[in-house]
């Protein structure tokens, strides 16, 4: 079994900023401001996301977890990673891109968030991009439950031709249906 475990530093934040007049775009608009710029890319069918490399911990191949009864739907189960017992989920059910297909280029990106590691299934990793702030656009906004509702996408980044869906992995491990993280408190600073 391989695994690579990454050296980072210290986690960045990220923090909502409304916009308003000419210079500034559209008025009302609430945009990311985003102080990440590594993000590991993967792919989930033919589309390419990215988190933060911060909240990466390592990447293994994929083996079949044991099985939780009553596990939420998209928790495969869990995996025991050098003594820590660590739930597996499959991105591909959380955002609905139809029956997962398990093989040689599938991987398990091991997070860690908020002190907890889950592991995260997806297609393949791409690579690390580091993306300044020109190269990130404003995330279409959606209605709670469509889609990546719920404040999980942080932005679209546009490297040459790609587009990377950015994705806020600590708010979409801390959500309802799941419940794996305990997201931060906001502070009052």
């Amino acid at each position: 079994m391989h695994a690579t475990t990454l050296n980072r530093p210290a986690a960045r934040s990220t923090s909502p900023k409304s916009t308003g007049g000419a210079a500034g775009g559209a008025a009302g608009v609430t945009e990311p401001i985003i102080n990440i710029s590594e993000f590991l890319a993967f792919k989930l069918g033919t589309e390419e996301y990215g988190i933060d490399i911060l909240r990466v911990q390592e990447i293994r191949s994929y083996e079949q977890p044991t099985h939780i009864a009553s596990a939420p739907e998209g928790v495969l189960g869990v995996l025991d990673l050098r003594g820590v017992i660590v739930p597996i989920v499959d991105m591909r059910m959380k955002f609905n891109l139809g029956a997962p297909v398990y093989d040689s280029l599938t991987v398990v990106i091991v997070l860690n968030i908020a002190g907890k590691v889950v592991g995260m299934v997806v297609d393949s990793v791409s690579d690390v991009i580091t993306l300044g702030p020109k190269q990130l656009r404003p995330a279409p906004e959606f209605r709670d439950g469509v889609g990546l509702g719920g404040g999980h996408l942080l932005a679209i980044g546009a490297v040459d031709d790609r587009m990377l869906i950015l994705i806020d992995v600590e708010k979409l491990m801390s959500s309802p249906e799941w419940g794996l993280i305990t997201p931060a408190a906001p502070s009052n600073v």
